[in-house]
């Protein structure tokens, strides 16, 4: 490992890019596909003799490594390996172009999951293909969260204070070892100059618990009633918030509610990173049912899922009218309550979907609408991801720990309103999240709706309508593209983009110039523009929380 340790971080996820080449190659020559499995083997023999190469080129001691040095590190595996993995893709697909192959590609990595193809007209090895590259950009972020982002503090971790001093202190208050193997703040220390060093220790503990709960998702599909290749792609799917599927529809089109129940299990992954390794530097409780963002992500789920139910009965006594057509009665007693259980958990498991910005709906999502008398109760479903998962996991948005930190600021300044003299408690931790945290938090909200506002308007500069350009907008900072299923959308232009299927939902009519956008915003939503921020100023931020940022 340490000549490996000794080459570039790009030239290392080049080689891992060119090795999953093979996947797709194989199941081509199983499945009896001989000229894509052609393709796909010599784009990787390529690939790997290409890195070969440039390994022996840039073999070298490490070098300094300066934290805008991570930032391009990033922002080069999300511009570059892409159009690498684009090449056999556009190959195989002879009536796309390689820009909207390598588009297709930076969506799966970024774990968008936006698509420009219609899934029916795709071979299943390309379908593979995206759901390999959607699975290792859910490992990449796992990885590089912990390992590139953490010891800089930046990508949600700046809300947890771990000065110097303070990180044994806050272990303690949380009743973990003060000598915890494999810290990112040690690790950053011992090998300051070394971010290569530190992402493959980091991949050593986590890509086997993440195989492992890929392969054990894929074992409960089939037993389900999925197919193995089905299940297959769903589960690199769910494990990495993709999203991406090998066919359109809900989750439980074969396998029924009892899929959708394993597949709802495995997505809890995305709300913590306490069930990740590195999980430790996120803890803000000791026990697991405390953990604030599970908790808060518990609220919001029983949220829509209550006002999704309930609104028939506030219909029944005219204190709203429905704006779709409501669900007939049901002939039996039984009847009506199966109906109600089925609304209800279409409800619950599409909001938990969508706040893990994975993006899939229930079989009975639709009739969860119908029951509802909603026509389109998407932007119950964008909030959702805009709010996302845990920080450091899979999943986009602005992640529940931000939301929970000015939650507690905003209930502190409610007592002090009422109870001027009131003293807070709650322990250094609680106090961190309700004072520089939430301050932080904050800073975050108004960058990510400047993102969205700069994203809507160059969107707008084509002629697309303005709910559509906000949807839009929201799927690809959020990196949840099947947003754009869940809302209607207008149609944006009539003719062919020169892709594989007709135009879909705004994202295949979309201009090249459109498309360029959003795909600097997946880029954006998936690295967040606080870190991009931060590591553009790295002096400033480093001075230390507010005074830092006021300088």
């Amino acid at each position: 490992m340490g000549r490996v340790a000794r080459l570039p971080v790009l030239v290392i996820a080049g080689l891992v890019m060119a090795a999953a080449m093979l996947v797709p190659a194989i199941h081509a020559a199983v499945t009896g596909r001989g000229d894509i499995a052609a393709i796909f083997a010599s784009a990787s023999a390529v690939g790997l003799v290409a890195g070969a190469i440039l390994a022996l080129a840039t073999e070298a001691p490490p070098a300094a490594a300066p934290s805008r040095g991570v930032l391009m590190t990033m922002i080069g595996v999300y511009a570059g390996l892409p159009l690498m993995a684009a090449v056999p893709f556009a190959a195989v697909q002879t009536d796309t172009g390689l820009f909207h192959a390598w588009w297709e590609m930076l969506s799966c990595l970024t774990t968008t999951g936006a698509t420009l193809y219609d899934a029916a007209l795709l071979p299943p090895s390309l379908h593979l293909w995206r759901a390999t590259m959607g699975w290792l950009g859910g490992l990449f972020i796992l990885i590089a969260a912990i390992a590139l982002m953490a010891p800089l503090r930046v990508g949600g971790f700046e809300i947890m204070d771990r000065s110097t001093g303070a990180d044994e202190r806050f272990q303690r208050l949380k009743g973990a070892p003060t000598g915890a193997e494999l810290r990112p703040g040690r690790d950053y220390a011992a090998h300051l100059a070394d971010p290569a060093m530190r992402l493959l220790r980091w991949g050593g503990a986590i890509l086997p618990l993440y195989l492992g709960l890929t392969l054990a998702l894929w074992l409960g599909l089939m037993l389900a009633g999925e197919s193995g290749f089905q299940a297959l792609v769903r589960a690199m799917g769910t494990l990495s918030t993709s999203g991406v599927a090998a066919r359109a529809g809900p989750v439980g089109q074969t396998g029924g509610v009892a899929a959708e129940l394993i597949v709802a299990g495995f997505m809890l992954f995305a709300l913590s990173r306490r069930t990740w390794p590195g999980g430790g530097e996120l803890l803000a409780s000791a026990r697991l049912r405390d953990d604030p963002e599970l908790r808060m992500a518990a609220g919001l789920i029983l949220l829509v899922t209550v006002t999704l139910f309930f609104r028939p009965f506030l219909g029944a006594f005219e204190a709203v009218d429905p704006t779709g057509e409501p669900l007939p009665a049901a002939d039996t007693l039984t009847g009506g309550l199966a109906r109600a259980a089925a609304a209800a958990w279409g409800a619950a498991f599409t909001a938990l979907s969508y706040l893990t910005t994975t993006g899939w709906t229930s079989v009975h999502w639709d009739g969860a609408r119908a029951w509802s008398g909603l026509s389109a109760p998407g932007l119950m479903l964008a909030g959702l991801a805009i709010m996302g998962g845990g920080v450091a996991t899979a999943a986009g948005g602005v992640k529940l720990l931000r939301v929970h930190a000015l939650a507690m600021h905003t209930r502190r300044e409610l007592d002090r309103t009422v109870h001027p003299a009131s003293i807070a408690g709650g322990g250094a931790i609680q106090r961190r999240l309700r004072g520089e945290g939430a301050y932080l938090a904050f800073i975050f909200f108004m960058l990510f709706a400047l993102s969205i506002g700069v994203t809507i308007a160059l969107v707008s500069l084509r002629p697309v309508a303005f709910e559509t350009a906000t949807i839009l907008s929201v799927a690809a900072l959020t990196n949840t593209g099947q947003l754009a299923e869940a809302i209607p959308l207008m149609a944006v232009f009539d003719g062919s983009a020169g892709i594989a299927g007709a135009p879909w939902q705004g994202w295949a009519g979309l201009s090249v110039l459109t498309k360029s956008v959003l795909a600097a915003a997946m880029v954006a939503g998936r690295i967040e523009t606080l870190a991009i921020l931060a590591l553009l100023a790295p002096a400033g931020w480093r001075t230390g929380g507010r005074a830092g940022w006021l300088r």
